[in-house]
């Protein structure tokens, strides 16, 4: 029976996964993405049913437009496929509950700003805003009305965190160092995370956007890389993995 749930939670992925695409390609442009239909960026035809299967239309379609044969960004395709997974994934590790719930948000914020910041560099308000109300709700009904307002302090607290960090870097860099996008999902991260955690999500992001960073600077010379995706995959292992404060301390204590 696991087996079959794990199914249903992949396709799940994908679908969704399709559709957090459109919204994160959509809504930094200001475009409609609940009622217009798909089209294609390159010929703005209208895209059939047959054209939008997840990743399988891409594959027989081998990456072009079926209409003007141009080629299709991929960018929809992988996130699809790891959306799928990683619904899955978060099926494997919560089962039935409401960390399950908080998983597939935590995945679906992902799929979404991952989309935005890599093309527009852009995390839309909007999407921070659903989603603090999303984990403010599955909170309160997790552990309580009370619990859940110290979840808010939380967040507030990584979000202060996280705008002293962008105020010392600019002054040292004498440049903006992070987007207001990147200040504000930390409030987000702060419902659902312990404050150590949060500082853990900002440590382990770096890490993670350290080497992308300096290779876009050599290769490309670019010095804008959107940061988003590289927190959200650092939210997302820390929550799969389970990895709490007590396990912290007991890590800085071996140090």
């Amino acid at each position: 029976m696991q087996t079959l749930y794990l199914i249903i939670f992949f396709i799940l992925g994908l679908l969704m996964g399709s559709f957090f695409t459109v919204v994160g390609s959509r809504l930094p442009n200001h475009e409609n993405f609940m009622n217009s239909r798909s089209y294609c960026d390159k010929c703005h035809h209208r895209l059939s049913l047959l054209d939008m299967v997840p990743i399988i239309s891409f594959l027989l379609l081998r990456g072009r437009c079926r209409y003007c044969k141009g080629k299709i960004d991929a960018l929809s395709s992988y996130m699809e496929f790891f959306t799928g997974v990683l619904f899955a994934l978060g099926f494997y590790v919560y089962g039935f509950s409401y960390e399950l719930l908080i998983a597939l948000g935590i995945v679906s914020m992902l799929s979404i700003i991952s989309v935005s910041d890599l093309s527009y560099y852009v995390i839309p308000d909007e999407v921070l805003v659903f989603f603090g109300c999303y984990f403010i709700i599955i909170k309160t009904l997790q552990v309580g009305a009370v619990n859940a307002l110290l979840c808010i302090l939380s967040g507030a607290i990584l979000f202060a965190i996280m705008y002293a960090i962008m105020l010392l870097g600019n002054m040292m860099f004498k440049k903006e160092t992070l987007g207001g996008g990147d200040i504000k999902m930390m409030f987000v991260f702060g419902i659902i995370l312990h404050p150590l955690l949060g500082l853990m999500a900002i440590f382990l992001g770096s890490l993670l956007a350290l080497p992308v960073s300096l290779f876009l600077l050599l290769k490309k010379h670019e010095r804008l890389v959107p940061f988003g995706p590289f927190l959200l995959i650092s939210l997302t292992f820390i929550y799969f993995t389970g990895i709490n404060v007590p396990t912290i301390i007991e890590f800085i204590k071996l140090l």
